[in-house]
């Protein structure tokens, strides 16, 4: 159980990595309009990959989805579209303000309505809490929001301090800094993107079906046929009538100037591969985290702030920034790292609660 948990808290960070990672390869497709990659990145990750690693890990994969309820289907897949809407929003806020800031407020969102959400509508909020080592976990997750409320206060001082000198990563991560319209799209993407968490509990049902079939840690892939294909319908729709109007669907066989073709499809499907992988490894933190799996999207948001960080630090987001501003960036990484180790120990703490339990249990 011990290593179970501490795996789960590793997985996650692993998804929180690959998914701050997958817009990196659009930096290799310069000639590119943001449509052409983006309808491959999700054509790829949410329609292709949810399918094939399906076929591979769920046994029985049309039995476990024709004996889960229609109506579970349908929600899972609705949910799925909404967050369409938000994945949509997201990437196009990282080219107004970039990648620290488009992941702390967005991603900062979709943490707390991911995790609370599904808590309340279920009616469980105070009940997982009161579980053994679940003050622990909620104390952790309080200081992870503060953590993201902080770097969130670091990427305003950035624009700031910044607005006047111009950004070093305009042109190249971002086209033109916009804080106005980029705080608004990364605001409305962290609501709908925390509805993808909802979407993935609506599909308990079909989780416990691909178990029942011997998918084991894998019995999560089965849902995401849905959630990711919702997403994927909603994004096919709105980023062909953008190819149309723009007559930019050529992209797609014309050698770009001075670049490779298949080179800059490499990127595209890269990024899709990158951006599926999260869930991926999302479902199999989450069967490990035993008892405190309301939690898990939390947790993962935190891991993705986290990494989004780091790698706006290696593409050179904060060049120019003050001692002040960088100091305030180092204090929310902190705080995010002490709130891995707090949930880590609260959910060691409910296992070796439920693991005596389990134990007296068996003797009597």
């Amino acid at each position: 159980m011990e290593i179970g948990i501490f795996l789960g808290v590793a997985l996650h960070a692993l998804g929180g990595l690959v998914a701050a990672s997958c817009f990196v390869p659009q930096q290799g497709t310069p000639r590119w309009s943001f449509q052409s990659f983006f309808l491959l990145m999700v054509f790829v990750s949410w329609f292709v990959m949810p399918i094939v690693v399906a076929f591979f890990t769920v046994p029985d994969l049309m039995q476990v989805i024709q004996e889960t309820p229609v109506a579970a289907r349908w929600k899972i897949t609705l949910l799925g579209a909404l967050y369409g809407f938000g994945g949509m929003s997201f990437a196009v806020a990282i080219q107004y303000i970039g990648y620290s800031l488009t992941y702390a407020v967005a991603i900062g969102i979709s943490a707390v309505v991911g995790t609370l959400l599904p808590q309340l509508l279920a009616g469980t909020l105070s009940q997982d809490y009161a579980k053994p080592g679940g003050m622990v976990i909620l104390a952790g997750f309080v200081i992870s929001v503060v953590g993201v409320a902080v770097l969130g206060k670091a990427g305003f001082l950035k624009e700031k301090e910044l607005g006047e000198k111009g950004h070093p990563d305009e042109g190249h991560t971002i086209r033109t800094f916009d804080m106005k319209k980029g705080l608004s799209l990364a605001m409305f993407s962290g609501v709908l993107s925390g509805i993808f968490g909802l979407s993935l509990a609506q599909g308990a049902s079909m989780d416990a079906l691909a178990a029942e079939h011997g998918a084991g840690n894998f019995q999560g892939n089965a849902k995401f046929i849905f959630a990711m294909g919702g997403a994927f319908i909603t994004n096919v729709i709105w980023w062909t009538v953008v190819h149309l109007r723009r007559k930019t669907f050529g992209e797609y066989v014309r050698k770009p100037e001075g670049g490779n073709l298949g080179f800059y499809w490499v990127m595209g499907i890269l990024a899709g591969v990158l951006w599926y992988l999260q869930f991926l490894f999302y479902g199999l933190a989450h069967v490990r985290m035993s008892d405190y799996g309301f939690i898990s999207w939390g947790i993962h948001m935190a891991m993705l702030i986290f990494f989004s960080f780091g790698i706006g630090l290696i593409l050179k987001e904060w060049a120019g920034c003050s001692k002040k501003t960088v100091l305030r960036l180092g204090v929310g990484l902190a705080l995010l790292i002490l709130s891995f180790a707090m949930i880590s120990y609260g959910s060691w703490q409910g296992s070796q609660v439920s693991a005596n339990d389990a134990t007296r249990s068996s003797n009597h």
